[in-house]
């Protein structure tokens, strides 16, 4: 029996092997020429090179270099450590996030079957995250998410590892290594991402409801928020030391936009349906998908609250599945922190994928825990459904996934494309002398790929405050005078494809200057010859 125990457990570790390296090969094979890049992506890689130069967290991609708060640190400290090898933080971001795509598989693989005691159910886990196209593409961005999942699903492991340890008969009261390894997991994804305060909440809570007695429950929060501070005061110590601020938010009402709204609706739109032309024949039947999430959404909160507050009122009852149940706490607690960061601090965080990965992570654990669920009624109509929408979920995601590996393998998304790095205009830009300012609405590819950092245009409003900016006037005037000076220019990308509001502050911010330079849209303006 042993033996045999041990066989299927090591063909499970292989077969979670196997699936990670593949998902590991399939992305490295989809991104030849780097992983797409966005505004953020540039920033982390430009924090990860300041770190590597001496200078610390630093906004490098900014001609200002001010020390970085928006941004936790974790993402831009790993990539600067890979760095060391001597490999670009640019080129690092791929490899990175290609071995998190196969650690996240078979984490994933091993939550699974420690959730369920079915090994089967967490190969079927580690395989539905791996092809899931939604999934694939946020690790296909040089972005912290991956990092942040990361993170989290070890802190998921640990924190049922001690519940599991300390409420069993031979370990009752043991387990505080585990509770330690747990709170410092969860401060690491704190400082990969901010929102790492809802992963916080969702111990602290599960600590509170699950434990049986008020000892335990003060005891055990203590343990764990003495585990996290050191990371969480230090960080922000050291921001109110160089800026004043702890994560540079201030709190401010601004409520969601319908723009917004319609674009977290398409993004669960996609991940529910990933086959466009599907997509497009179920939107259009009215709040197909509204009613769809509050369904989905009633009945996970039914289940958490009767479950978490069954065991808090009444100790001695049966301990919940604690993987399926703090998941199902995270996703509340973790869309939760997202909208009221939206609402009070950070109007410029939107709906995008990279935000609803996380909760994407947590709806298959839950998908594949209601799945194992059915399965065990052993009934033939129940086990004949769960196979039927195995498959069908399977199916469809590896037709979707492999969709999006060949437009992938074509070229990169986002600023990697080579639309930006052969662009005329950045070539205008690496022409200048090295001391000549440069204004632009993209600071993120000029610093990436014209070599140098740039100063940000005067704007109307602050898309973290949704409120009007100070001193725009005064910004024209002086960008004007350095320009017209023959001290720096003013670069302006995919002029005319902005908003018509963008677009006269461009008109008004080129007014009076030599137009230098032309190339498809592109316009790079200085004083005349």
């Amino acid at each position: 029996m042993v033996r045999l125990f041990s066989s299927r457990k090591f063909l499970f570790i292989a077969a979670l092997g196997f699936i990670a390296v593949s998902a590991i090969s399939v992305l490295l094979y989809s991104t030849p020429q780097g992983l797409g890049l966005s505004d953020d992506s540039i920033a982390y890689v430009a924090g990860a090179r300041s770190i590597l130069s001496g200078q610390g967290y630093r906004e490098a991609w900014l001609a200002s270099n001010q020390p970085v708060t928006h941004f936790p640190p974790g993402f831009s400290t790993i990539l600067a450590l890979i760095g060391l090898s001597g490999l670009d933080p640019l080129r690092g971001t791929r490899f990175l996030n290609s071995i998190l795509f196969g650690a996240n598989a078979f984490l994933l693989g091993i939550l699974g079957w420690r959730m369920t005691r079915s090994q089967v159910a967490g190969v079927i886990l580690a395989v539905l995250f791996s092809v899931n196209a939604s999934l694939f593409n946020v690790h296909a961005v040089a972005m912290s998410e991956p990092l942040y999942i990361f993170f989290s699903l070890a802190a998921f492991f640990t924190f049922s590892e001690y519940f599991v340890l300390s409420s069993s008969l031979t370990g009752r009261g043991q387990g505080q290594g585990w509770l330690i390894t747990t709170g410092i997991l969860a401060a690491f994804a704190y400082l990969t991402r901010y929102a790492g305060l809802a992963l916080i909440a969702t111990f602290l809570f599960a600590i509170i409801l699950l434990h049986d007695t008020w000892k335990k429950r003060l005891t055990s929060a203590g343990i764990f928020i003495a585990s996290i501070s050191p990371f969480l005061f230090g960080w922000s110590i050291r921001n109110k030391i160089v800026a004043d601020s702890a994560t540079n938010r201030i709190l401010i009402w601004h409520p969601l936009t319908l723009e917004n709204i319609n674009t977290g609706i398409y993004n669960l739109s996609v991940f529910f349906v990933p086959i466009e032309a599907w997509r497009r024949v179920f939107v259009k039947i009215p709040s197909l998908f509204a009613v769809t999430l509050s369904i989905i959404t009633l009945s996970l909160l039914v289940w958490i609250v009767t479950r978490g507050l069954k065991k808090f009122f009444q100790p001695s009852t049966t301990l919940p599945e604690i993987l399926s149940f703090t998941n199902g706490l995270y996703i509340f607690g973790y869309m939760a922190s997202i909208i009221s960061s939206m609402l009070l601090f950070d109007a410029s965080t939107k709906f995008k994928l990279r935000i609803l990965s996380p909760f994407y992570v947590s709806l298959l654990i839950l998908l594949v825990y209601v799945g194992f669920w059915l399965w065990q009624k052993r009934a033939v109509f129940w086990r004949s459904l769960v196979v039927v929408i195995a498959f069908l979920v399977f199916t469809i995601s590896i037709y979707a996934t492999s969709n999006t590996v060949a437009m992938l393998h074509k070229g990169g998304l986002g600023y990697a494309s080579f639309q930006w790095y052969d662009s005329e205009a950045m070539a205008f830009l690496r022409s200048l002398p090295k001391d000549t300012h440069v204004y632009t609405n993209q600071p993120g590819p000029v610093y990436l790929y014209a070599d140098r950092p740039s100063y940000v245009l005067p704007d109307l409003l602050d898309p973290v405050t949704d409120l009007p900016r100070e001193g725009y006037a005064e910004g024209v005037i002086a960008l004007h005078n350095d320009v017209s000076s023959g001290n720096a220019v003013l670069a302006l990308f995919k002029f005319g494809a902005e908003s018509d509001d963008i677009q006269t502050i461009y008109i008004q911010l080129s007014q009076g200057l030599y137009l230098a330079h032309d190339s498809r849209g592109n316009k790079i303006y200085s004083a005349y010859p």
